[in-house]
């Protein structure tokens, strides 16, 4: 393996990590020691920039949107556990066997080549994509109920 291809795939591996965060809550702590929590909307991938959505300060300050810089911030960290995308596609396995594929690097699962999983949801259309739906929304309902207590 070469270094060009090492590099690629930590970035490849950082990029997911930080996309699988979108739409969930964060803290995000900037190097100067402040601390804003809100759910993540988006980042840029050249600085790190990230925007929050009902960015909260330790003091009680609430912002509907707040873009901190990539330059100042020093951690940025999930408040709430990943859904179990592994555990996931063997739930869909058991319906579709020998038809599931997922890659945890991307943490994407795809059913027949044709239906695309991810933490957001199910992309795709017809009778497939509403069983793979119903699944994926069934298993997501038992994971924040097990999550919750």
């Amino acid at each position: 393996m070469s270094l060009v291809s090492f590099v690629d795939t930590a970035a490849r591996r950082f990029n997911a990590e930080l996309s699988s965060m979108l739409d969930k809550h964060v803290v995000v702590r900037t190097s100067d020691g402040q601390s804003f929590e809100g759910v993540l909307l988006g980042y840029e991938t050249s600085r790190y920039s990230v925007v929050l959505k009902d960015a909260r300060t330790p003091g009680g300050e609430v912002y509907p949107r707040l873009i901190i810089y990539g330059q100042v911030i020093a951690e940025i960290r999930l408040t709430e556990p990943p859904l179990d995308m592994e555990e996931l596609a063997r739930r869909l396995e058991e319906v579709f066997p020998k038809m599931v594929k997922y890659v945890p690097e991307a943490r994407v699962i795809t059913i027949m080549d044709r239906i695309r999983v991810t933490e957001r949801g199910v992309e795709g259309t017809g009778p497939l994509a509403d069983r793979v739906r119903s699944i994926f929304e069934r298993f997501v309902e038992e994971w924040k109920a097990k999550h919750k207590a």
